[in-house]
């Protein structure tokens, strides 16, 4: 690791008007420094974006510019922080910024990235202010810089005897220049990173601390709910609302627009249902009930055309067609397609010759529903629009991301809109897609009055952003002797297919080919937890444990001889995985779940993946009770790098492989003419903690790589370790989610 980093264009420091120090910096490395106007800020008062705040008693705050949604960022990256500036854990805070554009160029929580990005710039940042609170120290005391050192926010001269706390150096710390070059810590140095620190929202959290968007309220507040089309293809074509105005409460009843047909959206201005009919009143259940008063007359939405600017900046024109859509008939048309050639998305050798050649060949299909995200807190936002300002008050994953749409509908500068980030109950790529905080902007503007836009469930889960539908057909051949010669996959999906065209096994093959297809669809889709990987994983991983039984192998000793043949000798040079890494998971979770011993009653699976920059391998242990498996235990081995806080990071594995249980097993959203076919728990059934396994245990690959992703890489693994346990305990193979029906068939047939 190269621990020497230049600060120049990094690092500012200032004064704070009561004394201390103030230095500020960009966690995500892309913020902008304001030190003028935090020149003027009191150590109380002071709250803006990314910056580390020393006060004279000592006490360090970070303002955690990420957004938080229970990945536990606002007690990790603090961590980090403060290991290198040296303190005691117990003396720093941790404030939730705000969102400023004019600050900040990035503020975003998603893609299990976090960590990844804050990693350098906080380790930096901690070691910068304390090198210049040694340096202080040395001027005051008026010995050399090398002869100080720093204990838990203490600064020592020991020939001397002297000491003082940073707080007390800070102010004068803050009149020297920032250092050019910064010596971090030597890993073996670092005491707080790798220690188990509690959640610092944990309290406020269990408490009922107003935290979420749900919970805020303001004087003169009114509660506004939408009505969208029932079904996803449907407009609306006329409203009778006098029944409902009539009714007590009710402040106005009115349609909007969201987003214009010819308004250029950005990757996020993802929405199912740009038009809605809106319900203003003064409480919840008025509003509710009045909503159930209008006749609304519904028609079909024509086709239509619009312009989308991509992740690389490049625009381009995407059709949303004309239609109301089925689960039978997406069914139908993804087997067809199943059928045909795909794009090629990699070739390596002659795939088509050594199937010729093979003595055994293997195929299988795959598919996976739509999938809704159900976050336990439904979409909601705050919002009070006046001509001269927006404030927004609400919860989200990307605020960067509507703030362009906000400016072009409200028209207001970015300057004047105020979003002010609310802690998510859930988010798992929803709240990426901020509509709700357009819808509640637009409405606020309308009626000119402070407003809270509330759904329903039902509306929450019918309002579209699923995760698609998929399915993947797998082939391989096998030699003789049953080493595997030819793979080939083919990947597709409503309106998007799932294959990752050099993971593995690619590399590991010779002759090795991957296809996608898509079919295009008006059901809105989005990043949904670990997005494509949480169905490919199942898919392959699937594939390769039957893969592995054909050949008379092990299914971890044959994951294994791939992963060696992809280290010594790989094919092709686009591999993006570590076969090390990868092999070292599987051999720690082969370990840590005595994989070779036999259990009474109980079948296990295995499945290993790589995405989000971290490997995983997961061991399931299972039995069938009746018709109902009953997961007994999972085993997890982790490299995901330095583990920042272990406790967490074990929380954060146990959290997605529960969430990966109940969507193999019952996750599942249809359509039939369009309609949404699920809109609540009773129908749509989600994980219950008798369903969750008797037993986790998450272990981490201890080295010293930089940290990555935690959030999303233990939750596509899980799908297939759960076919794959399934398998054994029923002699079934699973190839089509949610499992639950395919088990209760097949028992009943038993």
């Amino acid at each position: 690791m190269n621990t020497k980093t230049s600060r120049r264009a990094f690092l500012k420091v200032s004064v704070l008007a009561s004394g201390g120090m103030l230095l500020s910096f960009n966690s995500l490395l892309l913020g902008k420094s304001f030190t003028r106007e935090a020149m003027s800020l009191s150590a109380e008062s002071f709250e803006l974006n990314s910056f580390i705040k020393i006060a004279t008693d000592g006490t360090i705050t970070l303002m955690s510019a990420n957004p938080e949604f229970g990945s536990n960022v606002k007690t990790s990256m603090p961590m980090i922080l403060a290991d290198e500036l040296d303190v005691d854990w117990g003396k720093v805070t941790v404030e939730q910024a705000d969102f400023y554009p004019e600050r900040f160029q990035r503020q975003f929580t998603g893609g299990s990235q976090g960590i990844r990005l804050g990693w350098k710039p906080l380790r930096t940042a901690g070691a910068t202010a304390r090198r210049m609170l040694v340096e202080a120290a040395a001027k005051t005391w008026s010995v050399p810089v090398e002869e100080i050192t720093t204990e838990s926010g203490m600064l020592y001269h020991r020939g001397s005897g002297k000491k003082a706390g940073y707080g007390e150096m800070a102010s004068l710390a803050a009149t020297l220049p920032v250092p050019k070059d910064v010596q971090l810590k030597k890993l073996s140095a670092l005491n707080i990173i790798g220690t188990s620190q509690k959640n610092v929202e944990g309290k406020s959290i269990v408490t009922g601390k107003p935290l979420f968007g749900m919970d805020y309220k303001q004087d003169g507040m009114l509660i506004a709910m939408v009505t969208h089309a029932p079904a996803i293809g449907q407009a609306i074509k006329s409203v009778d609302d006098k029944a409902a105005r009539a009714m007590p409460g009710i402040k106005d009843i009115f349609t909007i627009n969201t987003l214009r047909d010819d308004y250029e959206r950005n990757a996020f201005d993802t929405t199912t249902f740009t038009e809605m009919v809106v319900v203003v009143g003064n409480t919840t259940w008025e509003v509710m009930n009045a909503k159930k008063a209008l006749k609304i007359e519904w028609q079909l939405a024509p086709e239509k055309k619009i312009m989308v600017k991509g992740w690389g900046g490049s625009t381009q024109p995407v059709v949303i067609p004309a239609g109301l859509e089925s689960t039978v008939t997406h069914k139908a048309k993804m087997k067809e397609m199943s059928a045909k050639p795909g794009n090629v998305l990699r070739k390596d050798g002659d795939p088509e010759g050594a199937f010729k050649t093979a003595a055994k060949i293997i195929e299988r299909t795959y598919t996976a529903p739509y999938l809704a995200h159900n976050t336990m807190e439904p979409v909601n936002c705050f919002a009070h629009v006046t001509a001269e300002k927006a404030e927004i008050f609400g919860a989200t994953q990307a605020p960067e991301f509507i703030m362009q749409t906000l400016v072009a509908r409200l028209g207001l500068p970015k300057e004047k809109i105020h979003i002010r980030l609310a802690r998510m109950g859930g988010g798992f790529g929803l709240r990426a897609y901020c509509h709700h905080i357009l819808e509640a902007a637009l409405i606020s503007q309308k009626v000119n009055a402070p407003v809270k836009m509330v759904y329903t469930r039902e509306d929450d889960m019918t309002y579209g952003i699923y995760r698609p539908t998929y399915t993947a057909t797998y082939k391989a051949g096998l030699d003789e002797k049953n080493n595997l010669i030819a793979f080939h996959v083919r990947g597709g999906g409503v309106p998007e297919h799932a294959v990752h065209a050099n993971r593995f096994p690619a590399g590991a093959v010779d002759n090795y080919l991957a296809e996608g297809w898509e079919i295009n669809s008006n059901i809105t889709i989005g990043a949904f937890r670990a997005p494509r990987s949480n169905f490919i994983a199942a898919a392959e991983q699937s594939f390769l444990d039957e893969l592995a039984e054909l050949a008379g192998k092990d299914p971890i000793a044959f994951r294994l001889e791939l992963l060696d043949r992809a280290k010594t000798n790989p094919v092709g040079k686009n591999n993006d995985y570590n076969p090390d890494r990868y092999a070292g998971v599987l051999k720690l979770v082969r370990e840590k779940s005595n994989w070779d011993q036999t259990k009474p009653n109980i079948s296990r699976g295995v499945a290993a993946y790589f995405c989000h920059n971290t490997y995983v391998a997961e061991v399931v242990d299972l039995r069938l009770d009746g018709n109902k498996p009953v997961i007994e235990k999972v085993v997890a081995g982790v490299d995901c790098g330095i583990v920042v806080n272990p406790d967490a990071a074990a929380n954060m594995g146990e959290g997605a492989i529960v969430d990966g249980i109940g969507n193999v097993l019952f996750g599942e959203m249809t359509f039939k003419d369009g309609v949404p076919e699920k809109n609540n728990f009773h129908q749509y059934k989600m994980v219950r903690q008798k369903d969750a396994p008797g037993a986790i245990e998450v272990h981490f690959v201890k080295n010293e790589e930089e940290p990555t992703g935690l959030g999303e890489p233990l939750f596509p693994p899980i799908f297939a370790a759960v076919a794959n346990a399934l398998y054994r305990a029923s002699g079934k193979r699973y190839y089509d989610q949610p499992f639950e029906k395919q088990i209760q068939v097949n028992r009943s047939r038993m």
